[in-house]
């Protein structure tokens, strides 16, 4: 996607009614420097969740909220489980939440995401991975008994600004992360029971659908 038209249509969204705490949510990120979700990233997930319909979401990166809030109120009957290991964020996710009125409907949940993925025991029809970039097979293969037939994967920031395609390559730990990530990408593509799309939107965005 060119910058002219990512631009036109984060314009487009900027005019999207959203709830106070939304607007003091992406206010806090900018100026703490927390990466959330771009608009028409966070957009697309949303429409991903009407399509999809899922019952139970989990999360691996929470940050502070922002996308599992967003989440939560596209679908009213939607319950999500969701993953930080800075207690820092956690914190502010969990004021976040109850800002929005949604502690009833998201779970918070303060750990190391593998740690956590390695005892998952419970079913999801729906994911969310948006966490430690260098991490993403590992989570995806934890998760991986866990999603239903026909659940959905969806892995944030596949494109990582430039360095998986190395467009970028000014930061030598950024183009080694970018590398991992395109490893990753091409496994994904390549997994047997996925059907896979990797969308420009955002920060590229893959999408897995279980076979």
């Amino acid at each position: 996607m060119t910058n002219h038209n990512k631009l036109y249509i984060q314009e487009l969204y900027m005019g999207n009614k959203s709830l106070p705490v939304i607007d003091m949510m992406e206010k806090y990120a900018q100026e703490h420097h927390i990466p959330i979700m771009e608009k028409d990233g966070i957009e697309l997930l949303k429409q991903l969740i009407r399509l999809h319909q899922p019952k139970q979401i989990l999360e691996v990166g929470t940050a502070i909220g922002y996308s599992a809030i967003q989440m939560a109120l596209t679908l009213p009957n939607l319950h999500i489980t969701s993953i930080e290991k800075d207690e820092n964020r956690y914190n502010e996710a969990i004021k976040n939440v109850d800002e929005a009125g949604l502690s009833q409907r998201i779970k918070l949940v303060l750990a190391d995401a593998s740690d956590y993925l390695e005892e998952l025991d419970e079913s999801y029809d729906f994911v969310f991975i948006d966490a430690a970039k260098g991490q993403y097979q590992r989570y995806f293969e934890q998760i991986h008994p866990c999603l239903v037939t026909g659940g959905l994967m969806v892995i944030d920031n596949v494109l990582f600004k430039g360095y998986v395609s190395k467009e970028v390559q000014d930061k030598d730990r950024l183009v080694k992360l970018g590398e991992k990530i395109n490893r990753f990408n091409k496994w994904l593509i390549q997994h047997q029971e996925y059907d896979t799309t990797i969308l420009e939107t955002g920060d590229g965005v893959a999408l897995a659908l279980k076979r």
